[in-house]
This record gives structure tokens, sequence and C-alpha cells, in this order.
């Protein structure tokens, strides 16, 4: 029997203008308003994907990045995920909501208290996607770290807000109006937690839950980010790559990361995000990689916008025909959004600006595991194989939070997955973690 998989929907561009830049802007959806993001999530919902994820950025940038950031609203502007979430989980039932929260950010008391509210209203579909972002600290008076530090303070993060979580002993909550007595506080010790980062006094003024925590959503393939996951996580994101053999390797470091950590094999689900590209035939695969090889002007600038925003760094002072100065890119840059740009090019010194960024603007065919051009089939082909080739536990789709990106990529795939035993039929009611371990 076909191996089922784990699918899930990456809000790429967090709580922001949904569409800008495409044409189904012009649906004249308000983008700051839930109706949009409610219609498109009990759509997911009944596609039956497992969780959303809202993607985040706290600051707009810098004085001298702003203006790469907003102009084409590739970074900014984002409202706060954790107000949209309650109306998201309002508009449906089963899929998990699992917004972005920087651990530098969120007192770990204030975080447990709130999410611990959603869990219990949501009927346990929440999720946390914990970030360690250190370029937006100056906004909330924290002290800028390294990136392997900004790393130990998240782990500090999670084991305080789990504990809170944790902080009432079973049989605390008692609930018998016969004796009028709602719970123990014998049972609700007294609860510190004393760290480097952060000095945390509990116990939690919310009550435990009976269902599993809320799911800890991760990013981050350094050895700090796979040994977070390894101990905290439920879900590990990364890039889709087009190789069986990295995904299995990748999903192998996740593995033994959680079994370093004294946790279960499975334990961790690795879900690789990924923006396949359907089209109505095989003839019309042709035309698009075809036309993609010589990327017109426009498409490069296009490229080299979005490639600025991601890097917080303005790439258009760069010389296009002359290999890229690193030392452009501040320690604010995520190294692995350095190594995006690179893609499969063994080094920086050996090809130039437009190289990288005609790379990124050409197309192939995932039939070929060129790229992520093909039909709903074809598309299902690659999914199905590298979850019976390479053991792989799902994918994420990333895009707008948008009917028309919904429906552009499920409409075709999601009934061929059905067929195919790949994607579930129906939920089995367990909250996200549910939704996580059904299979």
């Amino acid at each position: 029997m076909t191996r089922p998989q784990h699918f899930g929907w990456f809000f790429s561009r967090g709580f922001g203008p949904q569409g800008w830049g495409h044409p189904y802007y012009q649906w004249n959806y308000k983008w700051t308003e839930p109706h949009l993001y409610q219609q498109s999530v009990r759509e997911l919902e009944q596609a039956g994907l497992d969780l959303v994820i809202i993607e985040d950025a706290l600051s707009i940038g810098t004085p001298e990045t702003i203006d790469l950031r907003v102009r084409q609203a590739y970074g900014g502007p984002k409202h706060d995920p954790l107000a949209l979430t309650p109306f998201l989980l309002a508009a449906t039932s089963n899929i998990g909501i699992a917004p972005t929260v920087n651990a530098g950010g969120h007192p770990p008391y204030l975080a447990a208290r709130h999410f611990a509210s959603l869990h219990h209203l949501s009927g346990h579909r929440v999720g946390i996607n914990v970030v360690t972002d250190v370029g937006s600290t100056r906004h909330f008076q924290v002290p800028r770290v390294t990136h392997d530090q900004a790393y130990d303070r998240a782990s500090e993060w999670l084991t305080a807000v789990r504990g809170l979580w944790q902080s009432w002993e079973d049989g605390a909550l008692i609930e018998d109006a016969a004796s009028a007595h709602f719970a123990d506080g014998s049972k609700i010790p007294p609860w510190r937690f004393e760290g480097e980062y952060f000095d945390v006094t509990g116990p939690l003024n919310a009550l435990p839950f009976t269902d599993g925590d809320p799911a800890i959503v991760s990013p981050g393939g350094s050895p700090k980010g796979l040994a977070f996951a390894g101990t905290h996580s439920d879900v590990q994101l990364a890039y889709a790559p087009l190789d069986l053999d990295i995904v299995r390797a990748y999903r192998q470091k996740i593995i033994d990361a959680a079994l370093a950590h004294g946790r279960a094999a499975n334990a961790v689900k690795t879900l690789f995000v990924f923006k396949p590209e359907i089209v109505s035939s095989e003839e019309e695969v042709d035309r698009v990689v075809r036309a993609s090889l010589d990327p017109s002007d426009e498409v490069i600038a296009a490229v080299l916008e979005g490639q600025s925003s991601d890097l917080e760094t303005d790439l258009s002072t760069q010389p296009l025909d002359r290999p890229l100065d690193t030392s452009i890119f501040g320690d604010h840059v995520s190294q692995g959004t350095i190594k995006g740009l690179l893609g499969k090019f063994d080094s920086f010194e050996s090809v130039t600006l437009r190289d990288l960024l005609v790379a990124k603007g050409r197309k192939g065919r995932i039939s070929d595991h060129e790229g992520f051009v093909g039909t709903a089939d074809q598309v299902a082909d690659f999914i199905e194989e590298f979850g019976e080739e390479a053991d792989n536990d799902g994918f994420i789709f990333s895009g707008d939070l948008h009917p028309v990106t919904v429906h552009r990529y499920l409409d075709e795939l999601v009934p061929i997955l059905r067929r195919r035993g790949v994607l579930r039929n129906e939920y089995g009611g367990g909250g996200i973690q549910g939704n996580l371990h059904d299979f």
C-alpha cells in the first residue's frame, strides 16, 4: 500500500498583502481583514492538510533595508499572526494553526499563557513556529546574540514555556461540584526556571492539557538548528531539494538528533517546503520550461528584488557580471538564505551575480527532478516517489494564503493524491498532535 504523507501550507508572506504582484490581487480581497484567510483556510481543511504555518518577521527592517522590504511587499508590511490565529481557528474544526513566534520577543510566561488559552479554545489545534531571528531584537530591548546563542536562548525559552504548561500536577484539577472543590492547590507546587537568558517564576495561571501540548515547528538546518529540532520539535521545516539522497540524508539527521535527545525516531515529522507549478499538459510543461531558459531582464529584475528582500541586502548595488562580494552580507543575514542564493553552484567566486539570478529564473521539469513544473499527475508522482524511496514524511506547500493560490495548487492534485492513498480522507480528531501522528 502507498505510504500516506503529511501536508501543510506555509503562509509565506505572513499576515501581509496577499496576492500583491500577481493578477489575482485584483480579486479585491482586503488583506487586513479576516475573511480572505478564513475562506482560504477552510479550503485547506477540506483538502485534508494537517496544519497552516504563518510566517512572520517582527521588524520592517533597518533604515537601509526598509525600502527593499516594502516596495514589492516581500518583507513588509506584516500584521501580527497571533492576532489572526483565533480567526482561523474559529473558521475551522480540524486543521492546526501555527503562527511564528520569535523566542527573543515574547516573555516565556506570557507566551505559555497565551498559547495555553488558544490551545484550549481550539480543541488542541495550536502550534508554534519558533524562530531565532536576531535582527529585530532592537525593537523589544533584548540583547543581540550570535546565531548559536539565539538557538540556546530559544531552547531555554521553550523549556520554560513547556515547564509552565506542565506546572500543574496530575490530579490538581478536581471540578467536583458536589463538594464545591474545583482544584487542589497542594498539587500546584511552586515552580521556577533559571537559565542564562530567562528567569521565570510559575506556576502557570492556566489549565494543563489533556490531549498533547501545542505542536512545535522549527526551521533551520545548521548543527544548532538540527539539535533544536531533535530536542524540542514536532515538525522540522526544510527546503525541498530535487535529490532523493539529500532528502533521505537530511531526514536521517533529524531522526539521529531526536534519538540523541532520548526521543523516538518518529517524534519529529520532516516536511519539505516546495512551490510546484502545476500546468494542464505535457506540452504546457515544455512551453513553460523552454520559455524560462533565457530569462528576460524583467524576470531577472524580479528575482533580484526578491532575493534582496530575503537577504535584507540591496543586491542591485552589485555588478551583475562579476562574482558577488559576500562581505556585503551582515551578520543578521541567515546563512541558509545565503546558501539558497548560491543554489547548485560550488562557490560565489566561480559565478557572476547574473549567473545566480539566471539560475533562479530558470524552471525545470519535476518529472526529471530539474525543477517544479509539471502536470498534477507528475507532481503527485514526485510526492509519491519521495515518500516511497526516501521515507519522506510529507510536504509543505508555500505561497499566499489566497483562494486563487490554494486552488491553483490543489484543485487537481488533491483527488489524485487521495486516490493513491498519499493524502488523508478524514481527520482522526486528536487536534494538531493527532494530525501529525495519525499515521
